[in-house]
């Protein structure tokens, strides 16, 4: 899977579960979900449970962290590492 097609899953499902359709042009890859209320704790959750469920990957509690799930690009890097540790 290529790095577009990631972020076309993750920004799908953003503007589905969070944004309900909505704003998801303005959404820039650096925009911090925290920051601009997009994603909450609980939503940091769901984001995981998607990735684990879509992509095949497991997340780590010491891979919680900002930088691996806090804006677009953060998430397509972080899971293309995962996908490209995957044997």
């Amino acid at each position: 899977m290529t790095s577009s097609e990631i972020e076309q899953t993750i920004r799908k499902f953003i503007g589905q579960n969070f944004l309900f359709g909505q704003g998801l042009e303005g959404l820039r890859g650096t925009d911090s979900f925290m920051e601009k209320g997009i994603v909450d704790s609980t939503g940091v959750l769901e984001l995981i449970a998607f990735l684990e469920q879509e992509f095949g990957v497991t997340v780590q509690d010491d891979e919680l962290v900002p930088e691996n799930l806090d804006s677009v690009d953060s998430v397509v890097g972080f899971v293309g590492r995962k996908l490209s540790a995957t044997p």
